[in-house]
């Protein structure tokens, strides 16, 4: 890998893997990757609860991965793939615990377990994100934007200076393009997965299933 989304959900992820792609760095991985190739989810899901995975087998076809699950293992994989830069995607946590709340934690609060890789994908978005992360508690604003606040702090205090690129949410290119020393492309910067959209993208999956 090239690149290591080290940044949360909601943090503009599915355009950043857009922008990604567009400038050379593709295909990035991102949870939508996931249900795409839901047979990687036995592997996430053993990642997940603290087994060893083959990380080459998994992620070997992507240059760059940004999101959840990817990001939750951004130390393991900063120290397999050494020359890796690592992107940390941050915006003002309060703006991001109002997104994570009409979004991810709605979606998880009345996601129910299904059969085979869905209840297995569950498992393990639970445990990554509401467990280790949050410790069980995405209705407590407090508590969710300090995690916020301390995760990207640790980031920024561990990777390496002329490792790390730090983009804030609604940059445009040119911070993203001059971390990762490449032009800068024509045309805006890829906005996608709004709040509007996943929820609109939820419901339409929750009337076809119905």
């Amino acid at each position: 890998m090239r690149i290591i989304g080290a940044g949360f959900g909601r943090t503009g992820t599915k355009s950043m893997k857009l922008a990604l792609e567009h400038i050379g760095f593709g295909p990035c991985y991102h949870m939508f990757e996931v249900f795409a190739k839901p047979e990687g989810i036995p592997l996430w899901h053993k990642a997940a609860f603290g087994h060893d995975i083959d990380w080459d087998g998994l992620l070997g076809d992507y240059p760059s991965g940004v999101d959840w699950p990817l990001s939750h293992f951004w130390q393991p994989l900063s120290e397999r793939y050494p020359e890796a830069k690592v992107l940390l995607t941050v915006r003002p946590a309060d703006q991001w615990y109002t997104s994570m709340t009409n979004t991810i934690f709605s979606h998880l609060a009345s996601k129910q377990p299904e059969d085979g890789s869905r209840e297995m994908w569950k498992e393990m978005v639970d445990k990554i994100v509401l467990e280790d992360t949050f410790d069980n508690r995405p209705e407590d604003r407090a508590h969710c934007e300090a995690v916020f606040d301390r995760h990207a702090a640790l980031v920024k205090e561990t990777v390496p200076a002329d490792r790390l690129i730090v983009y804030e949410v609604g940059s445009g290119w040119e911070p993203l393009c001059e971390g990762l020393g490449v032009p800068v492309p024509e045309g805006p910067f890829p906005k996608t997965n709004t709040t509007e959209e996943f929820q609109r993208d939820r419901d339409s999956k929750a009337a076809a299933a119905s």
